[in-house]
């Protein structure tokens, strides 16, 4: 892909951003909550009077690509007394910018003078292109995707305080990421929901993790973590029930051990990472390990991971990914639904089932062994 600017550096400081004049605007990624605010950040920029958007914003579906001159022309047109600047969004372009590929060079490769300009959103935009080198020189490619050295809980603190009037702890924002796979629809969801759930004497005050584990998330993913958290803790009794109900509720048992493998893999490398010897790379103690490993670093999520660590034991604790594929190949073959699915996501939660201090499964009694 070309020289581009990312969409979460360009979000976190709208003031900051110049757009110039461009010919031609490319939006690479697939994370629509950045491209739905990008679009709104360009519309606003270049139809500032929202009396204009009605002609000078247009937006053409992809799905089933649009006749390129009907996007050309709509770009071309000048307005006579307007100061607006005409927009021809294409949505899902990806097909578009394929049928249209010479069309789309001739554009990009000439400036844009009084002329409108073109938005595509598009998956991928290859940087070895005549296309993507004519936008280079003339245009503007912006990259939707959320970059791995991005520090996200710092662009979730400084999103929450921006569109949301929220002061958030960073490990407020860790638990909205962690608890909501850093879905940033989902988060800038949960954050509304608190913003008005807040009481006035809340206002204003920098919020701790405790004061929104209660509204990050659906119902159905809350109960989903604590369905979690009580398997990791030992609580089989508990974590079954859970279980039913969500699998009643219609929850996909995928998912649901999509969501258990999250937590269970950073328990797991805890303590492959206790294992270590002192001097191959050791964390200096339980807490250390859990935080490398990647949990939450806010107080009760590592007093929940330590106990679960310790009720685990070192030898379950490493087992868990043996376990997960073993679950994963299930639910993906013959235990892909129905009752068989329950049964491999009941097994897994019994396999963490707190031992009692000697270590070994109690002993049924002549009762419990009768049938």
């Amino acid at each position: 892909m070309p020289t581009s600017r990312n969409a979460l550096d360009i979000l976190a400081r709208p003031d900051d951003f110049d757009l110039g004049q461009p010919s031609i605007v490319v939006l690479v990624g697939d994370e629509p909550f950045l491209a739905l605010h990008l679009l709104a950040l360009l519309r606003e920029r270049l139809c500032p009077d929202e009396a204009d958007r009605t002609w000078a914003w247009r937006e053409f579906g992809g799905d089933e690509p649009p006749d390129p001159r009907d996007v050309l022309d709509e770009a071309a047109t000048v307005p006579l007394f307007a100061t607006a600047t005409r927009a021809a969004v294409v949505r899902n372009a990806d097909g578009f910018v394929t049928q249209s590929r010479t069309a789309l060079e001739a554009l990009a490769g000439a400036p844009r003078g009084r002329r409108g300009l073109v938005i595509l959103e598009v998956r991928s935009f290859p940087s070895n292109t005549r296309l993507a080198k004519a936008a280079a020189a003339h245009g503007l490619v912006i990259d939707l995707s959320v970059p791995e050295p991005a520090d996200l809980a710092a662009w979730v603190r400084r999103w929450a305080d921006a569109r949301h009037g929220l002061k958030i702890a960073p490990a407020t924002a860790e638990l909205l990421l962690d608890r909501l796979a850093g879905n940033l629809g989902q988060i800038d969801q949960a954050l509304a929901r608190i913003a008005a759930s807040l009481g006035p004497e809340r206002q204003g005050r920098t919020l701790e993790p405790e004061a929104v584990e209660d509204v990050a998330g659906s119902p159905q993913q809350r109960s989903a973590w604590g369905m979690i958290d009580a398997a990791a803790a030992g609580d089989t009794r508990a974590a079954l029930r859970q279980l039913a109900d969500l699998l009643d509720a219609g929850e996909n048992p995928i998912g649901i051990s999509a969501q258990a493998g999250a937590v269970l893999r950073r328990l797991s490398n805890a303590a492959r990472l206790l294992a270590l010897p002192a001097d191959g790379g050791r964390p200096p103690g339980v807490e250390a390990a859990l935080k490398a490993a990647g949990i939450a670093s806010w107080p009760k999520a590592i007093a929940q991971a330590r106990g679960a660590l310790g009720q685990l034991g070192p030898r379950r604790a490493r087992q868990l990914p043996l376990w997960l594929l073993d679950i994963d190949r299930s639910l993906k073959g013959d235990a892909s639904r129905g009752l068989r699915a329950r049964l491999a996501l009941e097994r897994l939660f019994c396999k963490m089932t707190r031992l009692p201090a000697d270590g070994r499964p109690a002993a049924r009694s002549h009762q419990e062994r009768s049938p």
